[in-house]
């Protein structure tokens, strides 16, 4: 029986979606891009190959991104419903990049026949443009790229380390040409893809050093996870009972400095001094003494809440998702402020011409926040410069560190509590990507979970599981001396795909 192409590529990418969390059935995915390339390089025109290849992003990016809908659960002015539209119409945009991507593998390593080494390193490199661009354009939305399905194999995932997400992701729909060749009876190419794939994910783990002993008194991380979830919100008491938890899990001080983290937004009284009285729930200076209480003269706390931002009239002209540090004397001693906000989540763009056709409702407030000046390192005393990324921040390769100024670690705060069962494990992994590309080791926390200790190698050292109230406590792990993609960036994802390409042409030269 013969299926239609159509059928076959929207199968193709429903399981490609597959190898992602929580899931990670990561050879699915690799035999779902083999079966899109197999549809893209039977296509008998550039129209039909776009086709088809949105076709395969419609349904990839609708059942990898389901978690959305599950926002709209906790959007009392929005019926719940329209978030399954929500998935889909957002899948029916974000299939462009695979349909732009197939379009080129088509059109500049379709020759034979049968598909060749030149057509897989063609697509590979298609992959990687279209891939940063996602990341990049409107605003970016880099999540879930497929270079992430790597995390259960830890050789292949610290290549990312070298030459990044966006270029692992590339390199993955190379391996997934080479599995193509092979069901074609082309053993060549397929050979030295499985022996390099098998030299790394045997020799990293055998080659790599152990991280050395800390002494007693290394300084110390402990996270915090409250589990109150968005249903809550609007309970009478709900910012008394938040704060008391959030203070009773933040434990004692010991003999060591401890750095307490705090989830995004969960701090919800004003901390900083000078906004108009009215303004005040509490007294800012008291929110922070009761904080300053859990700490010793040498620990630290970095707590998610908001800040306000006035005009000249005195009236609030926006606000800032930010992450305070709170010192052991109750005075602040710094702020980070989200830089990447999501559109209609956060803000709403264009709002004097979207406001009037009711799209303000998809907003949780009727005051837009304001985006910061993009990474930035705070010093903490005792700590040294961390890195904050609030959020979705975490997703985007490339663009989580200071580089002026590197900081030790990176502290992701969050609130997972929006996205249903699939969402918070693929963040989490996205994270870990972040700590293997930078060398750094990463703070999850979230008010319901996954909040982690994430080394310098992607690894997880501790984790507080989705739905439970608890803390984590370790040595803070060490940083490693900055990757090659923390050097480098992203440039390194633009020599690896320019290197693929200048491949394909190669190979189709010499083949003539």
């Amino acid at each position: 029986m013969r299926f239609p192409p159509a059928l076959l590529v929207l199968l193709a990418g429903a399981v490609s979606a597959l190898g992602f969390a929580p899931l990670q059935w990561w050879p699915l995915t690799l035999a779902a891009f083999a079966l899109w390339l197999h549809c893209v390089h039977g296509a008998p025109s550039l129209k039909s190959a776009l086709w088809r290849s949105w076709l395969f992003g419609v349904a990839h990016f609708t059942i990898g991104n389901n978690w959305i809908q599950h926002a709209f659960d906790y959007q009392d002015r929005m019926p719940p419903a329209l978030g399954y539209f929500a998935v889909v119409g957002l899948a029916l945009y974000l299939a462009v990049y695979p349909m732009l991507a197939g379009g080129l593998a088509w059109r500049l390593g379709r020759r034979e026949t049968r598909p060749d080494a030149a057509f897989a390193l063609s697509a590979g490199a298609a992959w990687i443009a279209t891939e940063w661009l996602r990341a990049v354009m409107f605003t970016g939305y880099a999540w879930n790229p497929v270079g992430v399905i790597w995390l259960p194999v830890p050789g292949l995932a610290h290549l990312a380390a070298w030459v990044g997400t966006y270029a692992l992701s590339g390199l993955t729909v190379v391996a997934a040409g080479a599995l193509l060749l092979a069901w074609h009876r082309r053993w060549h190419f397929p050979a030295g893809i499985a022996v390099a794939g098998l030299a790394l994910a045997i020799g990293w783990p055998l080659l790599h050093a152990a991280d050395p002993a800390l002494p007693d008194d290394a300084p110390r991380v402990r996270v915090v996870q409250p589990n109150i979830g968005q249903e809550h919100v609007a309970d009478d008491g709900y910012a008394a009972e938040v704060f008391d938890r959030l203070l009773r899990l933040s434990g004692r001080p010991g003999a060591a400095p401890r750095l307490v983290v705090w989830p995004e937004g969960t701090l919800n009284y004003y901390v900083e001094d000078g906004y108009p009285p009215y303004w005040y729930d509490a007294n800012p200076a008291l929110v922070r003494a009761q904080i300053a209480r859990l700490l010793g003269p040498r620990d630290a706390a970095l707590v998610g809440g908001t800040a306000l931002f006035f005009d000249p009239r005195g009236q609030v002209a926006s606000a800032g998702n930010s992450v305070f540090a709170v010192l052991p004397d109750g005075r602040l001693g710094g702020r980070y402020d989200k830089a990447h906000l999501v559109p209609y989540g956060e803000y709403l763009p264009m709002r004097p011409l979207l406001q009037p056709l009711g799209l303000s409702r998809l907003v949780m407030g009727d005051i837009d926040f304001a985006p910061g000046p993009g990474p930035r390192s705070v010093a903490v005393p005792g700590f040294g410069p961390v890195g904050m990324q609030i959020c979705y921040e975490i997703i985007f390769s490339g663009q989580v560190v200071d580089r002026a100024h590197r900081p030790r670690l990176l502290f992701n705060p969050s609130n997972d509590a929006w996205f249903g069962a699939w969402g918070p494990p693929q963040h989490l992994a996205q994270a870990r990507m972040r700590a293997i590309e930078e060398g750094l080791p990463i703070l999850r926390s979230t008010p319901t979970g996954i909040s982690a200790i994430i080394d310098a190698d992607g690894r997880l050292l501790a984790t507080i599981p989705q739905g439970r109230a608890g803390a984590i406590e370790l040595p803070l792990p060490p940083a490693h001396p900055p990757t090659l993609f923390a050097r480098f960036g992203n440039g390194i994802a633009a020599i690896v795909g320019l290197f693929l390409a200048l491949a394909a042409v190669a190979l189709r030269r010499r083949s003539r």
